[in-house]
């Protein structure tokens, strides 16, 4: 396995860090400005060098859809936690006509969520419903549709901002909805599962939810993420999904 990263962003450096504590370095950085010292950056996929057999996508949507499908069209591996990018059904589209002619695939990182296992076992057998909440405090949401709502500033009680399907909740919320994509894409679907985002002054951090129902009978996941240091915005669990995805990658026995 050989590694380049998109992105050197706070996600991107603690994942560059966390490769090269394992020993797999990456080759280069797909980055506009500098990469962190001792790696080349470099402007494109073409620009990679040779041997290049994964590239991880930690630069957001913008990342995934300028570099994925030159990407995969070239052979190369996508690791990616940029989900809520395929609500975007063209992208998606061209993902996957890049894949099938580069013979490559697409890897799809949990994220900042977790029993996303139980929501693919259950999608096998029956799956009726899916439900899933983000809950941040309000000033969380700061910079996202939600200020057109809420007045953000003034809340004292939990108030919902947004309300329908991950679809287009990922799609309104590019830099906030990467969960509900994951949750949605592991279950029944970006149409078919509902997403609800919540501002609470009273919540300790984002905290997302997932209720699922179905053949298998019922559960209730929540997981309260903490930041990556230095950064409130970025999700610890969502870099570590990624070092988590390379290694499942990488070995010959798989959960």
């Amino acid at each position: 396995m050989k590694l380049a990263v998109i992105g050197a962003g706070s996600i991107g450096a603690w994942v560059i860090a966390a490769l090269e504590r394992e020993g797999l370095g990456p080759a280069a950085v797909i980055v506009r400005g500098t990469a962190p010292v001792g790696l080349p950056a470099v402007r494109s996929v073409a620009a990679l060098p040779p041997g290049v057999t994964h590239v991880v996508d930690c630069a957001g949507h913008a990342g995934l859809a300028a570099h994925g499908p030159a990407a995969l069209e070239a052979g190369i591996d996508v690791i990616t936690l940029s989900l809520g990018a395929l609500a975007d059904a063209g992208l998606a589209r061209d993902l996957s006509r890049a894949a099938e002619a580069g013979g490559a695939r697409l890897h799809l990182a949990s994220g900042a969520i977790g029993a996303l296992d139980a929501l693919r076992a259950g999608a096998a057998g029956g799956l009726r419903s899916v439900r899933y909440t983000g809950r941040k405090p309000p000033m969380g949401w700061a910079g996202s549709p939600a200020e057109a709502v809420l007045d953000l500033s003034a809340l004292t009680a939990p108030a919902i901002h947004f309300e329908g399907s991950a679809r287009q909740a990922a799609l309104a919320y590019p830099k906030n909805a990467n969960v509900a994509a994951a949750v949605a894409l592991a279950g029944l679907g970006f149409d078919d599962t509902q997403a609800r985002l919540v501002a609470d002054p009273g919540a300790p951090g984002n905290i997302h939810e997932v209720e699922a129902e179905g053949a298998f009978g019922s559960f209730r996941f929540e997981i309260m993420g903490a930041p990556l240091p230095g950064n409130p915005r970025s999700s610890a669990l969502a870099a570590m999904s990624v070092l988590a995805e390379v290694r499942r990658i990488r070995a010959r026995v798989t959960t």
